[in-house]
């Protein structure tokens, strides 16, 4: 398309804390079955720690790469319960998400922590999945512009190549609720979100960082969201979990990508 930057598109499952590890095979054996013959679109899976290496076996040979949920920043140490980038580098992993609403809710995770987290995980040689997004309280008073520029300046605060980042907008108030932020609304928050990179890190450099929607991400609205010129894939979380689904919306994702070449 005439004017539209060229920005591979990423789909992305997080499989939260779901599949036991038969179950996860065969998801991921659907999965591989299901994408065949889709090019033009990078495809992740995120399953929980356990099941990084095994997932790493299974994806072999395939153009489907690992990720992991979450990261400590200290590369080894006395952290009980916690993995570290080089672990998680060591286990197959290529990117990592960061800042998830669910990290914020449940476990207290912000601003400082978190920009050392981003810091350890692109010195460390991974991908950074950052997450950013707004409560519904938040939304209805009028706040998720003020709400996402905090969270992204926690990001800038890591002060890492932008080149490393993907940043991902999960609206909290879509995220398993069967609500899903319109087309429009997504779009008008993403290009907010291109702008504040593009104050930090220069035009160019913003127009080159992947920004992500998450939030009941599913095929019935996936082709829709990803039409929208600053959504560059998916952080998908409930409809990853059936392979049948998240290869459909890998497809939608094909489609767009054809259709901008």
């Amino acid at each position: 398309m005439d004017g539209e930057v060229m920005r591979t598109p990423l789909i992305a499952g997080n499989w939260k804390m779901h599949k036991t590890l038969t179950e996860a095979r065969e998801l991921v054996k659907g999965i591989r079955e299901g994408i065949e013959g889709i090019s033009g679109v990078e495809v992740l899976i995120c399953p929980p720690f356990q099941h990084l290496l095994p997932m790493a076996g299974a994806i072999d040979g395939s153009p489907i790469m690992l990720g992991a949920q979450n990261a400590h920043y200290e590369p080894q140490g006395a952290f009980t319960g916690e993995v570290s980038v080089p672990m998680l580098k060591d286990a197959g992993c290529t990117h990592v998400i960061l800042g998830h609403s669910e990290r914020r809710q449940y476990f207290a995770e912000g601003g400082p922590l978190l920009a050392k987290k981003v810091r350890a995980a692109v010195a460390g040689g991974l991908n950074a999945i950052f997450c950013v997004g707004e409560i519904l309280e938040e939304r209805e008073a009028g706040r998720t512009q003020a709400v996402v520029e905090r969270h992204i300046s926690d990001v800038i605060r890591a002060d890492v190549p932008a080149e490393r980042l993907i940043i991902a907008y999960e609206p909290v108030w879509a995220i398993g609720t069967g609500r899903t932020a319109t087309p429009g609304q997504a779009q008008e928050v993403q290009a907010f979100i291109r702008s504040m990179l593009a104050s930090t890190y220069g035009q160019a450099m913003a127009d080159a960082v992947r920004i992500l929607y998450g939030g009941s991400v599913k095929p019935s609205n996936a082709a829709d969201l990803l039409a929208q010129p600053d959504i560059d894939g998916a952080l998908v979380g409930g409809a990853c979990l059936v392979a049948a689904d998240f290869a459909a919306i890998i497809k939608a994702a094909g489609i767009r990508a054809a259709a901008s070449s």
